[in-house]
């Protein structure tokens, strides 16, 4: 796996939620044989045993049940400890949702069908951010608990915790909360991590400005999952295939930001490349 992404011209890797732990004992022999860097980790990583799929989102830091939350702090215990043994300096987390039916699928439908100045998206949009805004208190406080048991552990492992901004309206913090978050836990661990692609649908569904957003948060930036999208909801496409505009993201772009193309896997090789190209162009050394 991590030979295909050297061959394919990377030096660095990121590991996902998608990492079986049966895959452990090879990315260990090839770190150590210098065949590739890791750049970052995505909780939960490796994943549980016995848990074979993709499940960033397995556990919640948010979750009412104190067990499930349990869960989620060990196994991302678990992360840390395997970042620091493959030696990546940052983590990237999902921090959790509140309790709602699902409005993301509905938005995203009704988007794609009618587009958001119809009047039955808006009453839906409204209705959600509402909803989510009523409740959200108490899945907030039990977050902001579990990044306080966290974020020691991080700092004395040397890690940065990246906040990954979401897609889903569900999910939080939502779109202004990433301040509230920074605010209340005054640590250099905590980060900020910026999903282009979520930012870009969640601009397209009118929940935020992409520009404006990265721009507020960039000062917290520890770096990017980069992919596109089309169609208005479809993303982990080739950057310069859909409607992101990576142009205007380069004013707000380090050196020293992680830079992590998230592709979908059902992706040719030839678009890959492509895709890579378009951000390199525009982006340089940034």
């Amino acid at each position: 796996m991590l030979r295909e992404i050297r061959d394919l011209g990377f030096t660095h890797a990121e590991l996902s939620h998608g990492t079986r732990i049966s895959l452990v004992p090879g990315i260990l022999e090839a770190v150590q044989a210098g065949e590739i860097k890791i750049s970052s980790l995505h909780n939960f990583c490796p994943l549980p045993m016995g848990v074979n799929q993709s499940a960033p989102n397995l556990y919640q830091f948010t979750a009412a049940a104190p067990r499930e939350r349990d869960a989620a702090i060990k196994h991302t215990l678990k992360t840390f400890d395997f970042a620091v043994r493959v030696n990546a300096p940052v983590v990237v987390l999902h921090l959790g949702s509140v309790e709602l039916k699902d409005y993301t699928g509905r938005l995203k439908e009704l988007a794609v069908r009618d587009g958001q100045d119809s009047r039955k998206y808006a009453r839906l949009k409204a209705e959600a951010m509402e909803k989510r805004e009523a409740r959200k208190k108490p899945f907030v406080a039990r977050l902001l608990d579990s990044l306080r048991q966290l974020l020691p552990e991080a700092e004395s492992r040397g890690l940065r915790l990246g906040c990954e901004n979401r897609e889903a309206v569900e999910e939080i913090p939502f779109e202004d909360d990433f301040g509230l978050l920074f605010y209340e836990l005054q640590s250099p661990a905590l980060a900020y991590w910026h999903d282009t692609g979520h930012a870009q649908i969640k601009e397209n569904l009118g929940f935020v400005n992409h520009d404006l957003h990265l721009r507020t948060y960039a000062d917290r930036l520890a770096g990017f999952h980069l992919h596109d999208v089309q169609n208005l909801v479809h993303d982990h496409c080739a950057p310069g295939s859909g409607s992101v505009n990576f142009a205007a993201l380069k004013p707000l772009v380090k050196p020293d930001h992680l830079k992590i193309f998230e592709f979908s896997p059902a992706l040719p090789v030839g678009a890959l490349k492509q895709g890579v190209a378009h951000v390199k162009e525009l982006w340089g050394d940034s």
